[in-house]
């Protein structure tokens, strides 16, 4: 059985009697942690997957001890110029050991329950309401078009149009 956790901001593949390196926890060593945010569960017949996490999945862990990092060295330097900076860092960290991976209260991805008070899907939409607009009372802003599209609409409304007409031209001819 493994199960896929949450510990301290990253997540974690862990399986029982486990070690596992992370960031440093502020719960002493020699005490016992439980984890709640299980994503994925897998006991070998059967895979569960959160949404977002199991609920009522739970992963038990030792705190076994509090330790740093190798150190890691950073140098920096730039040839020919006499710039040399060296600093480094030393992460810590906490040694845990996986204990017992608890899967009662699975809910897999098709059992999920059914939330009470959530309003009803709504399946009736109501009609559209028609509005009626004649010809006359429907105003159009043509100063916003250009020749060319003012053309054409003269066009569809069977205005004659010659190419020496001006935008001015057009739009009168378009309002009367």
């Amino acid at each position: 059985m493994y199960a896929i956790v949450e510990i301290a901001g990253r997540q974690f593949k862990v399986v029982e009697d486990q070690k596992l390196f992370v960031h440093r926890l502020i719960d002493k060593e020699g005490s016992k942690v439980s984890f709640d945010k299980v994503y994925l569960l897998d006991d070998g017949k059967k895979v569960s997957i959160g949404t977002p996490a199991i609920i009522g999945a739970s992963v038990l862990a030792k705190v076994v001890s509090h330790l740093k990092d190798d150190k890691v060295i950073v140098f920096k330097k730039k040839r020919r110029k006499g710039y040399r900076v060296k600093n480094g860092h030393r992460q810590a960290l906490t040694e845990l050991i996986i204990e017992k991976i608890y899967a009662s209260g699975i809910k897999t991805k098709g059992s999920l329950p059914k939330l009470k008070g959530a309003p009803p899907a709504q399946t009736q939409t109501k009609p559209a309401a028609k509005k009626l607009i004649s010809k006359k009372t429907e105003q159009i802003d043509y100063n916003k078009f250009t020749v060319a599209q003012l053309k054409e609409q003269a066009k569809k409304m069977g205005i004659e149009v010659t190419s020496s007409m001006k935008k001015a031209d057009l739009i009168a001819a378009l309002t009367k």
